[in-house]
């Protein structure tokens, strides 16, 4: 499987000229025959949105149209997959209007699963966006047993753990990190893809908006935290890495046959946890 991450521009408040920006970029995946193509956090709207109305006016639903035309773009290229980030607009069981930082997986065939961000810091819209309501779950892509989580719940430990418990063999992360989380950007993508031992994809953005700069710094991390594709810097680029699915599966390691032997699940200890 050829997996990839985008590096690119947002532009705030501009989901058509973002919308055309992923188009633009599927074509650059497809040519480098992808598989799985993983957008940055809130890619079709922007991310540095200064009130919850201003943002639910920019937001879209999980049905809306634009959803279609990706899963024709999918199918014209290759019949390939994307994960991207959005601010989702839904009614409540109340009624209510909501609001969730989210992503979805697009195939050919539609909207396969979608996300709504569970940790939520004191940044940007999540400020004013609604905490997600779903638990973290495994989606088929292909072959591929795919976890979603987006930016800042990379930072802690427990979502990517019960995800590779659950059998995912990849998580993909569209993120939003800042220049001040450039150590996040290098740090926690091998960190989480080692204690996993799975594949971490994560894709941020770069550029400028509402006063941040976001710092790029992309990648992609194998088994054993690896690093297989990463950006330099700030600069707009596609990342690919070829995986192989049956590595991520294997969590026994063997680094001297007999010697030296690690399974980082089975020699887990969980009675002692809590």
């Amino acid at each position: 499987m050829r997996l990839s991450c985008v590096q690119t521009d947002v532009s705030l408040a501009d989901v058509a000229g973002n919308l055309q920006r992923v188009f633009d970029w599927l074509e650059v995946a497809a040519a480098a025959d992808a598989d799985l193509v993983v957008f940055p956090e809130c890619m079709l709207t922007g991310y540095g949105f200064e009130s919850r109305d201003e943002a639910i006016s920019h937001a879209v639903p999980i049905d809306d149209p634009i959803f279609a035309r990706l899963a024709a773009a999918c199918g014209r290229q290759r019949h390939l997959h994307l994960v991207i980030g959005f601010l989702e607009s839904a009614c409540g069981e109340d009624g209510v209007q909501k609001l969730y930082n989210a992503s979805a997986v697009v195939g050919p065939d539609g909207v396969v699963a979608s996300y709504r961000k569970i940790h939520l810091p004191g940044l940007g819209v999540d400020r004013f966006v609604d905490r997600g309501d779903r638990r973290y779950a495994i989606h088929s892509v292909d072959e591929a047993r795919v976890g979603l989580a987006i930016c800042y719940d990379s930072s802690f430990p427990e979502p990517s753990r019960l995800m590779a418990l659950a059998g995912a063999d990849l998580i993909a992360l569209p993120t939003n990190w800042p220049v001040a989380a450039a150590r996040t950007a290098e740090l926690v993508p091998p960190a989480r893809s080692m204690e996993n031992h799975i594949y971490f994809a994560a894709a941020n953005r770069v550029g400028d908006e509402a006063g941040f700069r976001y710092c790029g710094r992309s990648s992609i991390c194998g088994p054993d935290g690896v690093e297989l594709a990463r950006a330099a810097g700030d600069e707009e680029t596609l990342l690919i890495a070829e995986i192989d699915l049956a590595k991520a599966r294997n969590k026994r390691i063997e680094r001297v046959p007999g010697a030296h032997v690690i399974d980082r699940f089975a020699d887990r200890q969980p009675e002692f946890y809590s």
